[in-house]
């Protein structure tokens, strides 16, 4: 077997075919995203690099690098993705091991969470929870029945996840960490665990969160801070402050795009980590409620992709496709929530929308998944016979 016979090439006329309303909210948040990081750091790529542009050059290229990515994705069957998925999981612990390694892992702001490229800094995280979600999906259609009717099918993919967890720890990456443990414990959930065992580990993840959160002397500061941003408006809680400020401005309709003040030095981080509240202030709370409208409308048709592959036979498929929307849904709900003040800061970006090669590649990549997972959905049920569940495909359900 060659490299290149594990593809199987997606013809232009089985992509157009894909889910209309999916590709209209994935191809809306990716024009809107190129928007607010060409707006929003216009302010500190002049002051760092001297070209107002710098930024959006940037995230073009990562931008063309994500599509490269998930175009060569769409090429490849999903049941390849299930063979692949202890070592993709492997793969995605040794790199945030190296992550820590001096030499290798680079450091900003106090975080050792990305390795050099040279083209993009790669996030070991963003890496490492897609590459979770592949694996969990395979566990459940092999172990299904193990993870239906005893605790120890439910807990050792929560046992794997915690060595996940503690590597992101040391980064630190305590978004990064909530997002990868909520995520498992909700593809449990939906591939059959008990109700019971569901609460209980979900109570004691919060009591372990909650431990880890108020460990750190940063992380009580950050809670205190999101208590009330106002006690200490320009040291702790500045960045709140200003992004609360930029909502004010924003009002109804915003101030129009370009014209936002806060860019201007004054919020930090405006262009990946509080991209949103710069979205606010420049289209108002109809902009901010138009944006959540098109996140919702892109994670609920992967939820239904992924509804469609369960109803074909395809559980590997159609957990993926749920796991992937979670992901997503996770991080708009954590990164909103931090812009709104809802939510403690953490660093987490907004998917699609705030500057970053790892993000929007790896993001772009699982969506280019999703496209595949329905390509192959149509196939199965106008009578080909794909098989990327590790169940009988059409054709073996006709003998």
């Amino acid at each position: 077997m060659t490299w290149l016979s594990i593809f199987d090439r997606v013809s232009w006329r089985e992509f157009v075919k894909v889910d209309a309303l999916f590709l209209v909210a994935v191809i809306s948040i990716l024009a809107l995203g190129m928007v607010m990081v060409s707006s929003a750091s216009i302010s500190i790529s002049e002051s760092i690099h001297g070209h107002p542009y710098f930024f959006m050059r940037r995230q073009l290229l990562y931008l063309v690098l994500g599509l490269a990515f998930g175009w060569l994705l769409l090429s490849l069957p999903t049941s390849q993705l299930q063979q692949w998925g202890i070592l993709m999981m492997g793969l995605s612990l040794i790199l945030l091991i190296l992550v820590l390694v001096p030499g290798i892992g680079k450091s900003v702001n106090g975080s050792r969470r990305w390795i050099n490229l040279v083209v993009f800094n790669l996030q070991a995280s963003e890496v490492a929870k897609v590459c979770m979600v592949v694996y969990v999906s395979g566990y459940l259609v092999r172990r299904a029945d193990r993870v239906r009717e005893s605790w120890v099918g439910f807990v050792l993919p929560l046992c794997l996840c915690s060595i996940f967890l503690l590597f992101l720890l040391f980064e630190p990456d305590f978004g990064a960490s909530v997002v990868l443990l909520g995520t498992v414990m909700v593809l449990l959930f939906l591939g059959g665990a008990p109700l019971y065992q569901f609460l209980l580990l979900m109570v004691a993840a919060v009591c372990m969160l909650g431990v880890v959160a108020i460990s750190e002397s940063y992380r009580l500061k950050r809670l205190l801070n999101f208590i009330d941003p106002w006690a200490d408006p320009f040291n702790e809680g500045y960045q709140l402050s200003q992004a609360l400020i930029a909502y004010g401005r924003g009002e109804w309709f915003g101030l129009g795009l370009g014209n936002s003040v806060q860019k201007l030095a004054y919020l930090p981080e405006a262009h990946t980590d509080f991209v949103f509240s710069i979205w606010v202030e420049e289209t108002g709370m109809f902009g901010g409620l138009l944006l959540i409208c098109l996140f919702a409308l892109l994670v609920g048709r992967a939820f239904k992709i992924g509804h469609k592959a369960m109803a074909l036979s395809r559980p590997f498929a159609g957990y993926m496709c749920f796991g992937f929307a979670i992901l997503v849904l996770a991080q708009v709900i954590i990164n909103i929530g931090v812009n709104t003040g809802f939510l403690p800061t953490k660093g987490l970006t907004l998917p699609l929308i705030s500057y970053g090669g790892s993000s929007l590649i790896i993001t772009l990549g699982s969506l280019f998944v999703v496209a595949r997972v329905d390509v192959e959905n149509r196939r199965v049920e106008y009578g080909g016979d794909t098989d990327s569940s590790g169940v009988s495909g059409l054709k073996e359900s006709r003998k």
